[in-house]
């Protein structure tokens, strides 16, 4: 019996790996009236779990401060079990890098709101992030570092 060699690409799970919040000025920084600046960061990775098996996670951390003060810090991290397999080489790449932080990020996105909203604040909503440019950007960078290694070996 031949073995199956459809390229085959499905999600298994979405599910919220990991979530903090802290508040360690409250209650004092809330009588604040000042509007706090807010910082965000994302990050994703992919992880093999199994053959043609890959968690990738988004994760955002999002830090809002009046002067040097810490009003709130939210860290979540979103996941997806995915199946990924006869698909070409090259393709592996933007898969993990742009196909399925798209499928994560809007629950990364609710979740996060639905922390800080939860804690007392307006809630926070994370702009949509456009995956693709983010992967071009850092296969860029990692071509110019290397480029810069074998210059400098």
């Amino acid at each position: 019996m031949a073995e199956n060699l459809d390229p085959v690409f499905q999600i298994q799970r979405i599910y919220l790996k990991e979530a903090s919040l802290e508040q360690p000025n409250s209650p004092a920084i809330l009588l604040e009236q000042e509007q706090p600046s807010v910082d965000i960061q994302l990050g994703v990775e992919a992880t093999p779990l199994a053959e043609g098996v890959y968690e990738v996670a988004v994760t955002a951390t999002v830090q809002t401060k009046i002067k040097d003060k810490t009003v709130f810090l939210v860290e979540a991290k979103q996941a997806g079990i995915f199946e990924a397999r006869n698909l070409p080489e090259e393709q592996m790449g933007p898969i993990m890098g742009i196909a399925c932080p798209q499928i994560v990020y809007p629950y990364l996105r609710s979740n996060v709101a639905d922390i800080v909203q939860r804690a007392g604040f307006p809630p926070v909503h994370l702009a949509e992030i456009n995956f693709q440019a983010m992967y071009e950007q850092q296969q860029a960078q990692q071509a110019q570092q290397e480029g810069s290694r074998i210059i400098t070996s």
